[in-house]
């Protein structure tokens, strides 16, 4: 009797383990797959955040040859913009008048008193972009000679066709087109009959309104600003009086004070004593 007691307690306890084994074994297996989960989402975010990195160190990836030239000349570019926009368009202005230690070219003048002022730039559009191509010209032969160096040590066959340097002022971007035929050969062939910088900008808008601005100017004599900030909410326009009747004019953009565009204008001016009137006070 005490026998069979003793092979119930042994069969019920063998139960009881056998039971329990596949409990422990989900178990395990549950958390096996968390820390794999867990590995897999970390080891993602380190590949996003350093594979580019790494594969750029072990010279695996490459760039198209538009990213090149963008990587290459791209800061060029922008410092011809913003010198060209400081200085009333003109990287070298001839005729100018000092304003903060910045020589700001006059866009209209004239040097006589009571008559309004004439032109000097009537096509600043395209004077601003002959201004940026000619500064740019010497390092974008660089940066051109540098991109068929860097496909050839790539182990490309590389064609290059010689071209011209178009500079456009755009609405909201600037697109400096590079008129240079390129073929690359490697296993297969890649053709490009241009090669493209973009750089956000708005100096479009703002060569717009200076026209606008010294029309008034060239007509009569002087212009009303608030006019263009009460349409143009982004823009901060600043006009100031000189003691010679010069005027500088500042267009900015509020969210990105570093975008202006300064030129000045000299127009129905009058002598020193003299009102606007043209009575002596």
């Amino acid at each position: 009797m005490n026998m069979k007691k003793r092979m119930v307690k042994e069969n019920k306890r063998g139960k009881t383990s056998l039971s329990a084994a596949p409990i422990n074994q989900h178990r395990g297996q549950v958390t096996l797959f968390v820390i794999v989960g867990i590995l897999i989402v970390v080891l993602a975010i380190l590949t996003y955040l350093f594979y580019p990195k790494i594969v750029a160190g072990l010279g695996l990836g490459s760039q198209s040859p538009s990213q090149f030239m963008e990587t290459c000349i791209g800061d060029d570019i922008k410092e011809a913009v913003h010198i060209a926009s400081y200085q009333g368009g003109s990287i070298n202005p001839e005729h100018y008048i000092l304003y903060k230690n910045e020589k700001i070219e006059y866009l209209c003048y004239t040097g006589e008193y009571y008559k309004t002022c004439v032109m000097q730039q009537p096509m600043l559009k395209q004077h601003i972009e002959n201004e940026v191509r000619d500064y740019i010209s010497a390092t974008a032969r660089k940066c051109l000679d540098d991109l068929k160096a860097s496909y050839e040590n790539k182990g490309y066959t590389v064609s290059m066709g010689m071209g011209g340097i178009q500079v456009e002022l755009l609405p909201e971007r600037i697109v400096t087109t590079f008129n240079n035929s390129l073929v690359l050969t490697k296993t297969d062939t890649q053709r490009f009959n241009s090669l493209k910088v973009v750089v956000n900008n708005n100096l479009y808008e703002m060569v717009g309104i200076a026209d606008s601005i010294l029309n008034f100017e060239a007509r009569l004599g002087d212009s009303e600003t608030t006019t263009y900030m009460n349409y143009y909410h982004w823009l901060k326009v600043e006009k100031i009086k000189q003691s010679d009747g010069s005027t500088i004019y500042i267009l900015t953009e509020r969210d990105n004070p570093k975008n202006k565009l300064q030129f000045a204008s000299r127009s129905l001016a009058w002598p020193p004593g003299y009102g606007i009137s043209g009575v002596m006070y």
